[in-house]
């Protein structure tokens, strides 16, 4: 019996060993095992792996799968010249002691520089930003199907940041544009692009899903004026500007533009999750106008200098306004003058839009047109006076 018992016993155990052995070590396989029929449940297995492969495919993957194609890697290429000096014929001592007055020395260089754009036509325009490709003297388009295409520079603007670029060719991928007046707080946007130049590896754009987080947002930076952006947390990093942000039914609303981050180094800043986009409403009317000028004329003579109130300020003009800005200065026979603006009137309003800290004053004066009239209340002593002021040509 005791015999028996452990011939048994070494089977058992000879067997456990053959099962681990079959397995590297460190490594537990898990396999799929299809459940046994339970007729009383009449659950079916076949229908719920259907279930879960379709629940795959929702608004937000058909609007990439949409969206993609017409999403474009750029490669710019930009000359750049800057002066240099001499360090013997500049010298000033040398100068002064021959009397020897150099002429400017400029030196050429190139930088190269990428993005992103989107195509809106079948016949190959497209939007990017104009830090991106405004200033280039060669730009490439790379499209995801590997094709690559010599852009021309239609127009650019540098204030609003849009730039409009062409590629030769018919029946191209397009998007549409939407309605970015008709945007939710919450709702779900995709963000396309090529961040760091991931494009160029596989002629693919990297897309991000995030929310819009606001909208309305105005900024003033690198004398850009971005009025009215999205503020979204689909991640955006350096070389996703010019990119599309696409609503869930794949309409552009927005030009990815501008991001906030703690977190770059040399190749370029990363997503923390704060990102702005170019309201698609105010790209069209850029547009429009480029198409129409090829640029936009924003050379214009105010004549006055402003700044911000502060306590000093405020004492020295005996009011209680503690916000705002203040005309400093006015040019003699400049448009300033002769709207009847005066030095220490306190700006207000400019057409109805509260002025409140120095940046308000610039969007809403920096980003009009040469020619064009405003209107500006301002506190004088204490009354309130509007005036027009024309911003003439230079």
């Amino acid at each position: 019996m005791i015999k028996n018992f452990a011939v048994i016993f070494y089977i058992l155990l000879a067997t456990i060993q053959i099962n681990l052995l079959s397995q590297p070590k460190g490594i537990i396989y898990i396999e799929s095992v299809k459940p046994v029929q339970d007729d009383s449940k009449s659950i079916n297995y076949d229908t719920s792996i259907d279930n879960i492969t379709n629940s795959r495919r929702n608004a937000v993957t058909n609007a990439v799968s949409a969206s993609s194609p017409a999403v474009v890697g750029i490669n710019v290429t930009e000359v750049r010249k800057i002066e240099y000096r001499d360090p013997i014929f500049d010298d000033p001592f040398v100068q002064r002691f021959f009397g020897y007055r150099s002429e400017p020395r400029y030196q050429k260089y190139e930088i190269q520089g990428l993005g992103s754009g989107f195509i809106i036509s079948p016949d190959g325009y497209i939007l990017t930003n104009h830090h991106v490709a405004g200033n280039a003297s060669k730009v490439v388009i790379t499209m995801t199907s590997g094709e690559k295409y010599d852009a021309e520079i239609i127009g650019s603007d540098r204030i609003s940041d849009v730039a409009l670029l062409k590629i030769k060719g018919e029946n191209f991928p397009y998007l549409k544009l939407g309605n970015s007046d008709d945007i939710i707080t919450g709702e779900w946007v995709i963000a396309f692009g090529n961040p760091f130049g991931l494009f160029d590896i596989n002629a693919k754009p990297t897309v991000t899903v995030g929310v819009i987080s606001n909208y309305g947002v105005s900024l003033f930076y690198d004398k850009k004026v971005y009025k009215d952006m999205i503020q979204t947390d689909a991640a955006i990093s350096s070389g996703n500007s010019g990119g599309p942000l696409v609503n869930s039914l794949g309409e552009v609303i927005g030009m990815n533009t501008v991001i906030f981050s703690t977190a770059q180094d040399q190749k370029g800043a990363g997503s923390i999750g704060i990102g702005f986009a170019i309201p698609i409403n105010r790209v069209k009317k850029v547009v429009d106008l480029l198409i129409e000028n090829k640029t936009i004329n924003r050379n214009f003579a105010i004549g006055m200098e402003v700044r911000e109130i502060d306590d000093r300020i405020a004492r020295y003009l005996a009011t209680n306004i503690k916000e705002g800005v203040v005309i400093y200065s006015i040019n003699r026979r400049s448009p300033a003058e002769e709207a009847g603006l005066e030095p220490g009137d306190i700006i207000l309003e400019i057409d109805g839009s509260p002025i409140i800290k120095l940046d308000d004053y610039f969007i809403n004066v920096y980003d009009r047109i040469a020619g064009q009239t405003i209107n500006i209340l301002v506190n004088r002593a204490g009354k309130k006076i509007s005036r027009q002021l024309l911003l003439k040509p230079i």
